[in-house]
């Protein structure tokens, strides 16, 4: 173990493959790494002009009945994963890939509906990821970081706590319109049925997670730093993520 080639052979042993995605805001990309760290396949589904039925553009959609109100599809990221495996699926082994990594643009929260994780956990292989969650979802539309809606909602949340440093003491983060904290607080107050029939609420990567393990995935840490809702002192809360 001299050196980090060895450090990964041993932890990836040699035939094996590693799979990381990057879910950013305007496309999917995958990349399959061999126990030397070598680039095996890589490939991406770029979400406009591979999937044009969802109506993004750079992505998004903006809300013309609301200024600064700015969406994604969850289901346009569920069938993109379903297009790139797919695509990767002539390069590679998937018998041979022994984990899985990913990562995902910040601030995205996605409304899982009640009964959403029985649904997570009966997926079928066989049939498209986005038609098996379609009735799955409390929102079809994700507010995503470049959402600038909640400035009265962040506000609010920083009077709560003692102004925007005592936020940042506690949470790790100031308030800005595209943390979850004030996105949630908006859905709350402004689509109250949503938020009634909202079971959990993830965020984009744990979303992503979460279709790849068949059931609903723990918010990372660091994540949950960037949402104005995580204690960082709190231990307990921090593991409960």
């Amino acid at each position: 173990m001299a050196d980090g080639g060895d450090r990964c052979s041993v932890l990836l042993p040699n035939g094996f493959f590693f799979l990381g995605f990057d879910c950013s805001t305007q496309s999917l990309k995958p990349t399959v790494l061999d126990a030397g760290l070598a680039i095996v396949a890589h490939d991406d589904a770029h979400f406009d002009s591979e999937l044009p039925h969802y109506g993004t553009e750079g992505s998004v959609r903006r809300d013309p009945a609301e200024p600064g109100r700015i969406v994604s599809p969850p289901l346009m990221w569920a069938e993109a994963l379903d297009l790139l495996l797919h695509k990767l699926s002539p390069k590679v082994d998937y018998g041979r890939v022994a984990a899985v990594s990913g990562s995902a643009q910040q601030h995205g929260s996605v409304y899982w509906a009640h009964g959403a994780g029985a649904a997570l956990a009966s997926l079928d292989p066989a049939k498209g990821l986005a038609p098996q969650l379609a009735a799955a979802l409390a929102a079809r539309e994700s507010p995503v970081w470049m959402d600038n809606s909640t400035t009265a909602h962040f506000r609010e949340i920083e009077a709560a706590l003692g102004g925007a440093l005592a936020l940042a003491a506690m949470t790790g983060c100031r308030a800005h319109e595209r943390c979850t904290g004030p996105q949630i607080r908006k859905m709350f107050q402004t689509r109250r049925r949503v938020y009634d029939d909202t079971e959990r609420i993830s965020l984009v990567s744990s979303f992503m997670a979460s279709l790849l393990i068949g059931g609903y995935a723990c918010i990372d840490q660091t994540d949950g730093a960037g949402m104005n809702l995580m204690d960082i002192h709190d231990e307990e809360q921090r593991k409960a993520l």
